[in-house]
């Protein structure tokens, strides 16, 4: 069973805003998968290490959602920190 916290940073929760305005206006139904696939993607953090190493900031660690996003997180105190959710794709909301 898993026991690590996690919590989303102001960048984050600010990032998947941007990126649900962006897909809000092609679909409101497309904008909320979108969403709750990138907000369900920490779940499947079982240990800090688990996903590599960020090719860009190697400060983090990476989730890929959906091959358009990154979801980017860093373990402080035996917890996991969203820093931040970016585009792989330059036309997908949020650079």
């Amino acid at each position: 069973m898993r026991n690590i916290k996690i919590f989303r940073t102001t960048q984050a929760k600010n990032d998947l805003k941007t990126i649900y305005e962006f897909w809000k206006k092609k679909s409101v139904q497309g904008a909320k998968n979108v969403r709750s696939d990138i907000l369900k993607s920490p779940e499947t953090i079982y240990y800090a290490k688990q996903y590599q190493i960020d090719d860009i900031n190697p400060n983090y660690r990476r989730i890929v959602v959906r091959t358009n996003y990154k979801v980017l997180y860093r373990e402080i105190k035996n917890s996991i920190y969203i820093m931040g959710i970016i585009s792989t794709t330059p036309v997908t909301g949020c650079a």
